[in-house]
């Protein structure tokens, strides 16, 4: 019974759930990032460099004959697809610059809160009260 007891305080710990929210919106961000590359950014540079960098392939076997897309190439044979792996890689940059990007934001967010100086903490009844006969002897 301890192990359940455990394993449901460990599932139920803040950083646990929030690492999992992470991973879920990792996953849908990095969708929406792999769309960016091959539906918006891969058309202009194809346009720009006279390809379709999603079918760029040299052929490992005489089987694939040339002007074939890519899946029906893989399908013949054994091929070497450079520019899935571009395209790839741009993912990763593009991937890489904003959660730079969103890192760096949030340190500079966290340093104004250092920066800002927290106001003195109230003093107790205690202290007030102390405070007052103190004063009080003064006089």
């Amino acid at each position: 019974m301890g192990f359940v007891k455990e394993f449901k305080e460990f599932a139920t710990k803040g950083n646990v759930m929030d690492l999992a929210v992470g991973v879920i919106i990792g996953a849908a961000f990095g969708k929406i990032v792999d769309s960016v590359v091959n539906d918006l950014i891969m058309p202009i540079v194809g346009i720009i460099f006279k390809a379709d960098f999603s079918n760029l392939y040299v052929a490992l076997s005489d089987k694939i004959t040339p002007g074939l897309t890519l899946a029906e190439a893989k399908k013949l044979g054994p091929v070497f697809a450079w520019g899935n792996f571009v395209t790839v890689v741009l993912n990763f940059i593009i991937l890489a610059f904003v959660i730079f990007m969103l890192i760096k934001g949030m340190n500079r967010l966290k340093r104004k809160e250092e920066a800002a100086p927290a106001a003195p903490p109230a003093p107790t009844t205690s202290e007030k009260l102390l405070t007052e006969i103190r004063d009080a002897l003064r006089k």
